[in-house]
């Protein structure tokens, strides 16, 4: 018997490689799974699509189901997708540095997850402040974003690998280092409602250790003959090398943890920058971290 498994995601892209990864090497198909792929267009519409039961799980940044926790809803966190921010914020070529950005547009896929919030606190150590100091224009998603960019519509934006190297190379300044000021956070988590992992505990155990074989693959240099394919089609199918140099610099920054685990430090991570956000309220801190409902990695890893 086959299980169908509807899992969301705003745009489905570099993150997503152990995903793909476990796909195409059969192991949802070995456990009786079939992953039916949602993709939202935006992380906010990812994580509704799993509060409104159009999405059985989502992969996605996880400030949306933390907000929803402790706010007593159903959303939980149950793994992570990836602990690092492989990111550049590019400005065109008539802006040098952090400062120049007073008074600018910078584009986002959303004011209250994600992308907003690495932004704000990487601006906010060169003493630029949100609001007052520059503007944010939601312009979607990575690929969108660089559409943004080219067309004169923003000034700059936060853009992953290889988006920032394309973007260096056509004549566009890479002014700072998300990872710089954030060295370990939970970019990207699995989360579902609580009522559907209690009701499908075995189907999450089956998913989770599908993608833990696919991690361990993803974080091997030496079977780049797997991944490099499946992150190059889904990033820049036009230009190997780039792929190459925006796997590597993904992978070799541990990106993707072994055995999707989530360490407290970049859990932590999150919920303070929600806090310094003012996505949180700073009395939420410590029950904030109750989200991440750890029974299931547990279960199903050891």
């Amino acid at each position: 018997m086959t299980i169908t498994v509807k899992l969301a995601g705003g745009a489905q892209g570099f993150n997503w490689l152990p995903v793909f990864v476990a796909e195409e090497q059969g192991m949802f198909e070995k456990r009786g799974l079939k992953i039916e792929y949602l993709r939202m267009g935006s992380v906010d519409k990812a994580t509704t699509a799993v509060l409104d039961g159009e999405a059985d799980l989502a992969i996605t940044p996880p400030e949306g189901a933390v907000a929803n926790y402790v706010r007593g809803g159903e959303l939980r966190v149950v793994a992570s997708n990836s602990n690092r921010l492989p990111m550049s914020i590019v400005a065109n070529a008539s802006i040098k540095s952090i400062a120049e950005l007073k008074g600018k547009k910078i584009g986002t896929s959303s004011l209250t997850e994600g992308t907003a919030i690495y932004t704000q606190v990487l601006l906010a150590r060169e003493g630029l402040n949100y609001p007052g100091d520059y503007d944010f224009a939601l312009a979607g998603i990575h690929t969108k974003r660089w559409e943004a960019l080219q067309a004169g519509e923003i000034d700059c934006a936060p853009q992953p690998a290889p988006w920032n190297f394309v973007a260096q190379q056509a004549g566009y300044n890479l002014i700072g280092e998300v990872n710089d000021v954030i060295p370990e956070i939970l970019f990207a988590a699995l989360i579902a409602n609580r009522s559907w992992l209690e009701a499908n505990s075995e189907t999450v155990g089956k998913l989770l250790e599908a993608l833990a074989d696919a991690y361990a693959i993803t974080n091997d240099p030496s079977r780049e003959e797997i991944t490099l394919p499946i992150f190059q089609r889904v990033t820049v199918p036009d230009d190997a090398d780039l792929a190459r140099r925006g796997l590597r610099y993904m992978r070799d920054m541990g990106m993707w943890p072994q055995g999707l685990s989530i360490p407290d430090k970049a859990l932590d991570a999150t919920i303070d920058l929600m806090i310094r956000a003012g996505l949180l309220d700073e009395g939420n801190r410590v029950s904030a971290a109750g989200v991440f409902d750890r029974s299931y990695l547990q279960k199903a890893l050891g």
